[in-house]
C-alpha cells in the first residue's frame, strides 16, 4: 500500500544532537517510518560535510544552508515548507517562524498542515522587542491557517482556546530515551561530584531559565554541590554568569555534553533536579529528569505545574529555592521520585507520543477546516442550556464572535 508522505519542518535535523524538536522528530521516524514516507529538513551549518547523509532511519534528509535558530529560522522554515510543498502530502511544522508564508500554502495547495506553536514563543524574554512582535503575529497565522495546531502543555491549549477559540490538541514529549547510567571508575575521576549528594540542572543559558536565580541560591548554600550544564557561550548573559560563578567550589559548570550517556550519567545520578523555566510549554530536560525518577523543584509556573501534575516542590525566588532545599526531608524527596517516576511512565513515552502523532497524521488527512471550540455549542437549544446551567457557553460564544 502507497504510504503518505510527511515533511517534518523546523527542526535543526537528524541524527538528533541537542534540542527537544530534534529528539522528537528522531522518535517520529524511529516509530512511524513504516506508516508514512518522512522527509526531514536539516540545517547544513549544523552538520560537518562527512555528517551529511540523505537518509537515516528511513526518513530522506534535505539540507537548508542557513541556520535553524535565530532570525534565520525565518528564511529557514519558510525555504523548508517550499520545498516541502513538491512532493508531501502533509507538513508537520516544528515552530511559527516560517508561518507567514502558510495562508498562501492554503490557498494555492491542498497540502495539510500540522503546526506545533512551541509554547507562547513571543513571551521569551531572549527575543528582541521586533521578534516578539513578529513571532506573536506568526503564532496567530500559525492557528489560523493550519488544519491542526499543536500544545505541547494543558496550559497552552487554555491560552490559545481563550485567544484563538480553536481547540487546540496537546501531546507532550517522551523521556523514555532516557537511561540510568552506573559510574564507572573513569566517570568518577572526570566528574568527581558523582561521589557526592547534588543537585543538577540542564538548560538553555537564558534568562527566562532563571539561571541567574539558581546560582544565587546555590552561591548562599556552599555545602550543599550544584551541577549545571548549558551553552554558556551563547550569550552575554551566559559568558557574565559563567565568570562570575566559575571559581564558586560548590558550583559546577560545564558547556553542553552532546554524548547521551553522559547527560543521562550525569542527570540519573543527581539528588535533586532544579528547573528554572518560565516560559514554554512542556520541556523536554523536565520530562527527561521525570523519567530518571529524579525529584523536582521547578520554577512556579503553570506550564511546569500542569507538567508535573502539581506535584513537585515549587519555588519563585532564590530565597524561596534556599528554604526548599534546606527544609526537605528525604523521606519527602523519595516519595517525589515515585511520584515523578509514575507520571513520566504515564504519559512521557515515545511509543504514546507517537501514537499521538500517528492519529494526528490521520485525522490531517481527513480535515479540511479547523473547528471552533465553541462550534459545538450551536446545536444545543437555550432552553437545554438553561436548564443544565450551561448558558455561559453560548455566551462566550456570542462574546469572541462580537470580537
Amino acid at each position: 500500500m502507497k504510504k503518505n508522505k510527511v515533511a517534518i519542518i523546523g527542526t535543526v535535523g537528524l541524527p538528533a544532537k541537542y534540542g527537544g524538536f530534534e529528539t522528537l522528530a528522531e522518535h517520529l521516524v524511529t516509530h512511524l517510518s513504516d506508516k508514512y514516507d518522512f522527509t526531514v529538513y536539516c540545517s547544513k551549518k549544523k552538520y560537518a560535510k562527512e555528517e551529511q547523509i540523505e537518509s537515516y532511519k528511513g526518513a530522506k534528509l534535505e539540507y537548508i544552508n542557513l541556520d535553524a535558530n535565530g532570525i534565520q529560522s525565518i528564511p529557514y522554515d519558510t525555504i523548508s515548507i517550499l520545498k516541502s510543498l513538491k512532493n508531501n502530502d502533509v507538513l508537520l511544522i516544528l515552530g511559527v517562524a516560517g508561518a507567514w508564508i502558510l495562508p498562501f500554502v492554503r490557498l494555492f495547495t491542498k497540502k495539510k498542515i500540522i503546526i506545533s506553536i512551541d509554547g507562547i514563543e513571543w513571551k521569551r524574554d531572549k527575543w528582541s522587542l521586533f521578534a516578539k512582535l513578529y513571532l506573536c503575529w506568526a503564532e496567530k497565522i500559525a492557528v489560523r491557517f493550519s488544519h491542526i495546531d499543536i500544545s505541547d502543555n494543558e496550559s497552552i491549549q487554555d491560552y490559545t482556546g481563550l485567544k484563538y477559540k480553536t481547540l487546540s490538541h496537546v501531546i507532550e514529549y517522551g523521556a523514555d530515551h532516557t537511561l540510568e547510567v552506573k559510574p564507572t571508575n573513569e566517570d568518577y575521576i572526570k566528574y568527581p561530584f558523582l561521589s557526592q549528594q547534588y543537585s543538577v540542572k540542564v538548560c538553555r543559558i537564558e534568562p527566562e531559565n532563571n539561571v541567574h536565580l539558581v546560582l544565587e541560591a546555590f552561591k548562599e548554600m556552599p555545602n550543599k554541590p550544584l551541577v549545571l550544564v548549558g551553552n554558556w557561550k551563547n550569550s552575554k548573559y551566559g559568558m557574565d554568569l559563567k565568570e562570575k560563578f566559575s571559581n564558586v567550589s560548590n558550583i559546577h559548570l560545564y558547556d553542553p555534553i552532546y554524548n547521551q550517556r553522559e547527560i543521562d550519567l550525569i542527570r540519573g545520578n543527581a539528588a535533586i533536579y532544579i528547573h528554572g523555566h518560565s516560559a514554554g510549554g512542556t520541556n523536554p530536560s523536565l520530562v527527561e529528569a521525570m523519567y530518571l525518577g529524579l525529584p523536582i523543584m521547578s520554577f512556579k509556573v503553570s506550564y511546569n505545574k500542569t507538567t508535573t501534575e502539581n506535584k513537585a516542590i515549587y519555588f519563585s525566588t532564590a530565597e524561596e529555592l534556599i528554604t526548599k532545599l534546606k527544609d526537605t526531608t528525604e523521606t519527602e524527596l523519595e516519595i517525589l521520585r515515585k511520584e515523578m517516576k509514575a507520571i513520566a511512565l504515564r504519559r512521557y513515552t515515545w511509543g504514546f507520543i507517537s501514537n499521538q502523532y500517528d492519529l494526528l497524521v490521520k485525522e490531517a488527512l481527513q480535515t479540511d477546516k479547523k473547528k471552533s471550540i465553541y462550534s459545538e455549542t450551536n446545536k444545543l437549544d437555550n432552553d437545554f442550556l438553561d436548564e443544565y446551567q450551561m448558558s455561559h457557553l453560548k455566551n462566550a460564544e456570542m462574546f469572541y464572535n462580537k470580537r
